[in-house]
């Protein structure tokens, strides 16, 4: 067995990864460690004990708490850890930087440390594309670009691959990152821009779109992602950067729209308000290194995907009704409260 751990398991591409490496990696034996913040929710992996028996536990831990980071390592011994635990809401971190370089660069670091000092095999970082800045009307974002964030978000981001890039040259830490565009599908947190309109939408509540909606995104369907992520950690090549994206560019209010006319509802939704600080023009990533190295492509054309992703909320109401309501973050303290 390749012992593995994922942290941030109980977020949105977390969830998405565990199950994809529990169907498609029999050989993997997989620990998930989450903080459970607000978007981390324990619900999103009922089941995985008793349907892949030994292969999969669950940790509550803090990646920026050294002590207990390094009791988990030396525990079990991995062979690959993938981190993706993160704060990730670009609006989150302009009010409040501080918990964004606690956990995205503080939590990386200890994780680095744990990492070298028991001697694990391999370290896969998740980050964004949005630590190269704001494109234009034209070019896609390279790996060999330099970083330019904009957000306390983004920064917290490119820093965290800093400090990967400086324990691979240091401590001769085989390391990979990955770098993504916009990800949408099942289990993603609804204050995220595409869950927050069906469920507004849904709702009959008005659909707030910052500015004139012009921003541009690169779409990504989540399982796509996930297998990328596997894939350079199996063959990435030490201390390379791999960039996926999903050949779907979009317009934010071309996004909104399409959910309206799928949900069968009004542009009358749709209300138009004042734009986020600083908000990043447009993205778009050249995935063409991955594709010729791992020979990885997307495989999920938008058009499906979005049909998939809103069918998946139309059928699991309850899940964000739980959310919406604060009741999921009480999942935890019911089932492991008291243990």
């Amino acid at each position: 067995m390749t012992k593995v751990l994922v942290t941030g398991g109980c977020g949105f591409i977390g969830t998405n990864l565990l199950k994809y490496i529990l169907e498609n990696k029999p050989d993997w034996k997989v620990v998930n460690l989450d903080l459970l913040t607000y978007a981390g929710n324990l619900e999103n992996t009922i089941g995985l004990e008793d349907a892949y028996p030994g292969r999969y536990s669950f940790i509550r831990a803090d990646i920026a708490d050294p002590a207990g980071v390094n009791e988990v390592f030396r525990a079990h011994k991995f062979d690959l850890v993938m981190n993706l635990a993160a704060e990730s809401h670009v609006d989150r971190s302009i009010e409040d930087a501080g918990i964004f370089i606690r956990t995205n660069v503080l939590g990386v670091q200890v994780l680095l440390d744990a990492a070298i000092r028991n001697k694990v095999k391999r370290f896969l970082h998740v980050s964004t594309d949005e630590v190269y800045g704001s494109l234009g009307s034209q070019g896609s974002f390279r790996e060999d670009l330099p970083l330019a964030p904009n957000s306390p978000y983004s920064a917290s981001k490119a820093a965290a691959d800093l400090l990967v890039r400086a324990y691979i040259k240091t401590y001769g830490l085989d390391a990979v990152i990955t770098r993504c565009s916009n990800n949408y599908g099942p289990y993603q947190f609804p204050e995220k821009l595409i869950p927050l309109m069906v469920v507004n939408a849904y709702h009959d509540k008005e659909l707030p779109v910052y500015g004139d909606g012009k921003n541009v995104r690169d779409w990504i369907y989540v399982e796509d992602h996930c297998r990328g992520i596997v894939l350079v950690a199996e063959k990435g090549k030490c201390g390379e950067i791999y960039n996926m994206g999903g050949d779907a560019e979009k317009e934010n209010i071309e996004i909104v729209r399409s959910i309206l006319a799928y949900l069968k509802k009004g542009e009358e939704l749709i209300r138009y308000v004042k734009d986020r600080p600083g908000h990043d023009f447009r993205y778009a990533m050249d995935f063409s290194k991955i594709q010729a190295a791992l020979d990885w492509s997307p495989r999920v054309d938008f058009t499906s995907g979005i049909k998939n992703t809103i069918d998946w909320y139309l059928e699991n109401t309850p899940w964000w009704n739980r959310i919406l309501s604060g009741d999921y973050q009480d999942y935890y303290e019911r089932m492991y409260g008291q243990r």
